[in-house]
C-alpha cells in the first residue's frame, strides 16, 4: 500500500451511495440496492483500489460493504466520529454527500485503518434479533412503568394486555435466537463453550458470535480494544493522568458489563481477581473494568483454543 495506490471512500445514505476515487478525483453516485451495488463492486474493481472505506450508517452500510467485501476488495467500516474528528483537522467543515466520500478517502488514504473480519450473513441475521430484542425489552419496561401511572381500569387493562403481547413476542424471539445458533454447528460448539464460564448467561454467548467476529481470532490487547475495555493513557508533559477505556463496540460492553457484574459474585476466578484489585486500593469502577477485560480475554482464549473453561482458569 503506497501513497499512489487508489483509496475509495463511500458516502452511505439510506438510497445512494456516493463514492470518491482518489486516483481519479471523480465522485459515483449508485442506489443503496443489490443490482447497483453490483455495478459499484465492478467499477472499484477496476480501479484495484488498496482500501475501501465506508462509514457505519445504522446498518444502510451493511449490503454494500458484505457485497464488496465478498468480491475481494478490502473494505473497512470506520466509526463516523474518527472521519469527522478528520475533517475538522484538516478545515473541511462543509458538508455534501459528495465531500464526505472525497473526505472519507482522504482519511483512508492518511489513517489507513486496519481490515477486519466483517460479519457474515449468517451473524448479521443474529445481530438483528438481538436489536430486536432489545427493542422488545425496552417496550415492556416503559408499559410496566406507564402501568403503575396509569389510574383507569380500561387503561390498565389495555396496557396490561400490551404487556402479555410483548411477553409473547419476546419469547418468540429469543427461541428464535436460539434457533439461528442450532443451525450452525461451529456456532453451536461455541456458544457451548462460552455458557460454560459462570456469569455468561445467553445474552452475552450471543452478542459475542453475532457482534464480533474477530473473537478467537485476535490477541487479547486486540479484543479489548475492540470492545473498548482497553485503558489508554492521557499523559502530558510532568503531568500522569489517570488510564480510561475508549471507543469500541458501546452494544457489546454494556452486555459485558452486566455479565461481569455477575461473574465477580459467582465466578470464583474473577471474584478472587476482583478482591485482589480492591485490596490492592483499586476503585470498585476501575476493578469491574479490569474484571470485563480479564473475562473477555479468558472468552477469547477460549475460542481461539477450543478449551473448556476449567482448563483455562
Amino acid at each position: 500500500m503506497n501513497q499512489d495506490s487508489a483509496f475509495v471512500g463511500i458516502d452511505v445514505s439510506k438510497s445512494t451511495l456516493d463514492s470518491f476515487v482518489s486516483t481519479t478525483g471523480q465522485v459515483e453516485q449508485f442506489l443503496n440496492t443489490h443490482d447497483d451495488i453490483q455495478r459499484l463492486t465492478k467499477y472499484l474493481k477496476a480501479q484495484t483500489p488498496a482500501l475501501v472505506v465506508l462509514e457505519a450508517t445504522g446498518g444502510f452500510e451493511r449490503l454494500a460493504a458484505a457485497e464488496l467485501s465478498a468480491s475481494g476488495l478490502p473494505v473497512v467500516i470506520v466509526n463516523p466520529r474518527q472521519v469527522r474528528d478528520f475533517a475538522k483537522a484538516t478545515g473541511q467543515l462543509a458538508k455534501t454527500d459528495a465531500l464526505d466520500a472525497r473526505v472519507i478517502a482522504e482519511f483512508a488514504q492518511a489513517v489507513k485503518p486496519a481490515i477486519r473480519e466483517l460479519p457474515d450473513e449468517h451473524a448479521r441475521e443474529l445481530a438483528d434479533l438481538l436489536v430486536r430484542r432489545r427493542q422488545i425489552i425496552d417496550m415492556l419496561v416503559a408499559e410496566q412503568s406507564r402501568l403503575k401511572q396509569a389510574m383507569f381500569k380500561a387503561l390498565q387493562q389495555d396496557i396490561k394486555a400490551h404487556v402479555v403481547w410483548l411477553q409473547k413476542r419476546l419469547k418468540n424471539t429469543d427461541d428464535d435466537l436460539h434457533d439461528a445458533i442450532k443451525a450452525s454447528p461451529i456456532w453451536k460448539a461455541n456458544y457451548d463453550l462460552l455458557r460454560e464460564v459462570k456469569g455468561v448467561g445467553d445474552v452475552l454467548a450471543l452478542s459475542l458470535l453475532a457482534m464480533l467476529p474477530e473473537l478467537g481470532k485476535v490477541n487479547r490487547k486486540q479484543v479489548a480494544a475492540l470492545v473498548g475495555v482497553a485503558p489508554y493513557n492521557c499523559d502530558s508533559g510532568i503531568f500522569k493522568g489517570r488510564r480510561r477505556i475508549w471507543g469500541g463496540r458501546a452494544e457489546l460492553r454494556s452486555v459485558l458489563y452486566m455479565a461481569t457484574l455477575s461473574s465477580k459474585s459467582h465466578n470464583p476466578v474473577i471474584e478472587q481477581f476482583y478482591n485482589h484489585l480492591l485490596a490492592a486500593g483499586k476503585s470498585k469502577k476501575v476493578a469491574l473494568v479490569a474484571c470485563m477485560r480479564k473475562l473477555l480475554t479468558i472468552l477469547n482464549a477460549m475460542i481461539r483454543d477450543q478449551k473448556h473453561f476449567a482448563e483455562m482458569a
